[in-house]
């Protein structure tokens, strides 16, 4: 699937398309489900790193991607999940030169669960996931979801534009730090794209924190990146945060002058 509105084509390839979440707060809603239901795969079959890192997605040229995941399998291969935002299709490739594409049009997570599964057996691949989405309100198992089933390729190239722009942009602002940094990576639990930076001290411990935020914030952090909002703050932003936060920063100077605190979101 392309883009074939001229006017459509010209606005997702331009270097900061609009991207109101009112527009495509269904699409945006799908989208990060089915994000969820392949980064899972990723968690279950990926060795861990610290703070999570073993589980985002990568931006590239064509759209985000896992990287080489094991397959555990008897072969030893390696597998990497695509979502293509320019062809608008999943494409799962195996480093023994097999792959399958999956159609990324208005569908169920229901659907997109089990066609993607069951497509990664067919390559040999078998894996067990939770299924119940994480960092979401009201979550519906993956497999019982038919609520979620929008999709409109205008927008989600848009918002994988908004991706690549911000990512050479914390490319330039990391190349000055020399400490200990993150990639820069798609959390699919948020759905942000997320750049962090350590102090190299660690944290004091979240007392009631579950292991996911425990991991995450075991080390003082300074984390900047891009979120397209949600039902709490719906309209995309550039963001930071410190943890844990220093006395004052919620009275802070802020620049740029459209910048400021939210005390709900910290």
């Amino acid at each position: 699937m392309h883009i074939t509105n001229k006017r459509h084509q010209e606005q997702a390839t331009a270097r900061w398309p609009a991207l109101p979440l009112e527009a495509w707060k269904d699409t945006c809603q799908t989208l990060h489900l089915w994000t969820q239901v392949i980064g899972k795969v990723r968690l279950v079959l990926s060795p861990s790193i610290n703070h999570w890192w073993h589980v985002p997605f990568y931006l590239t040229a064509r759209g985000s991607t896992t990287s080489p995941i094991p397959s555990h399998g008897p072969t030893d291969r390696t597998f990497e999940v695509l979502f293509a935002f320019i062809d608008h299709h999943l494409l799962i490739a195996t480093s023994d030169g097999a792959t399958q594409a999956i159609p990324l049009v208005a569908r169920s997570v229901a659907s997109f669960y089990q066609e993607s599964l069951a497509t990664l057996q067919t390559l040999g691949i078998e894996v067990t996931i939770n299924t119940l989405p994480c960092e979401v309100p009201n979550p519906i198992p993956f497999e019982q979801d038919e609520r979620h089933a929008s999709y409109d390729p205008f927008y989600a190239q848009c918002f994988w534009q908004t991706l690549v722009q911000t990512e050479m942009v914390l490319k330039h602002y990391r190349s000055f730090f020399l400490g200990k940094s993150s990639p820069i990576h798609v959390f699919w639990g948020s759905f942000d794209l997320a750049l962090s930076f350590f102090s190299g001290r660690p944290a004091p411990e979240r007392k009631g924190a579950d292991r996911i935020t425990r991991e995450a914030y075991s080390h003082e952090v300074i984390s900047c990146g891009f979120w397209p909002g949600d039902e709490r703050f719906p309209t995309p932003a550039f963001y930071s945060y410190t943890a844990p936060a220093p006395p004052g920063i919620e009275s802070a100077s802020l620049l740029p002058a459209a910048a400021s605190y939210n005390r709900e979101l910290g």
